[in-house]
């Protein structure tokens, strides 16, 4: 099976490793920038005119994974899965540019964080009065739904934390588990075969009937803990320990608790369970957080502006969520315009 990673960031580069070092599959890697050059600087394979090699920090050391890298799509050719693993802002520029990869076949796993663009396509009964919508905070005007139909697509929802400290390089903390579905929530045999590559790997992966639902879990769990850390500079434990931030936190989970279970996605636990479970998780820097200390751009569109966005159409208010989407952008607007070329 030829698989691309597109984004050789920390999920996109710690998932090609993996498929790389196992030779589960015929790995390569679409990357550009400083990232492509890091990768060629790390080759240890000189055969090729694009090989190269990802750095990876696990609890056993450094290990250099090889594997070919380019910044061409034409240049890899048509693949038989393309894994999207960019930030969401990212990713209508990465679509385009991975379009030579797609080939008729040619199934697509966008590996990002938030609402994504294929969300209220292709499932009877979804989403309510969602159903078949673009979201305009996701995907304005469904140039990505064009490029990549939800047909292409099989839903996946990461769940593992790593890290990108320098370009080329992947720190993993903890977790290989990944779950995947088809949209339509039937099996399919493309979806056993990309498991089973997977697995082989040594993802731990989970097939769901329902990854809408599992998506949508996992954007409750990010959506304030994100932001809030990403505004404060605080950890996730920093987070949880304070009362009053906390309960804010807390009340715009409850906004989308509400949209969710008028859209298809119920969620039966409330916000302070889903804090307990946070907090197992240790005293962690967000990859939000991670992003701002960077210098890099914020995925807010996809959390919490797609939340407003969903909200205003199923009539559920969103005070919170507002207030907190407003507070993130201009923050992220004024450390930006202070950080940029003059």
């Amino acid at each position: 099976m030829r698989i691309c990673v597109v984004g050789a960031g920390a999920v996109g580069g710690y998932i090609a490793s993996l498929l790389a070092f196992s030779e589960a599959a015929d790995t390569s890697v679409l990357a550009r920038g400083e990232t492509l050059a890091a990768v060629h600087r790390h080759s240890l394979d000189h055969d090729g005119p694009h090989s190269g090699g990802l750095r990876v920090q696990t609890t056993d050391g450094m290990v250099t994974v090889a594997v070919r890298a380019s910044g061409s799509a034409a240049e890899l050719g048509q693949q038989d899965v393309v894994v999207l693993a960019v930030k969401a802002q990212s990713a209508p520029a990465a679509v385009e540019s991975m379009a030579p990869l797609l080939g008729p076949s040619t199934v697509v796993l966008p590996a990002m964080n938030g609402v994504p663009w294929w969300f209220f396509d292709g499932a009877d009964g979804f989403g309510g009065p969602c159903a078949g919508l673009h979201l305009s905070s996701v995907d304005p005007g469904g140039a990505m739904a064009r490029a990549v139909p939800v047909s292409r697509v099989l839903g996946v929802v990461v769940h593992f934390s790593a890290s990108s400290p320098a370009p080329g390089v992947v720190r993993h903390f903890s977790g290989e588990r990944l779950i995947i579905g088809e949209p339509s929530g039937v099996a399919s045999s493309r979806l056993g075969s990309v498991a089973e590559v997977l697995r082989e790997a040594g993802f731990t992966v989970d097939v769901s009937d329902h990854v809408r639902q599992d998506a949508w879990y996992k954007l409750w769990g990010n959506l304030t803990i994100n932001p809030v850390s990403a505004l404060t500079g605080a950890s996730a434990g920093q987070i949880l320990d304070d009362p009053l931030v906390r309960a804010f936190c807390e009340s715009a989970m409850l906004e989308a608790r509400e949209i969710g279970a008028r859209i298809g996605c119920p969620i039966p636990e409330l916000p302070a369970d889903r804090n307990i479970v946070t907090r197992k998780l240790g005293d962690f820097r967000t990859s939000m957080l991670q992003d701002a200390l960077a210098g890099r751009s914020l995925e807010l569109d996809a959390l919490t502006g797609a939340v407003r966005e969903i909200g205003a159409i199923v009539g559920v208010p969103t005070p919170h969520v507002d207030a907190l989407h407003g507070l993130a952008r201009l923050a992220e607007h004024v450390r930006l315009a202070r950080t940029a070329p003059r």
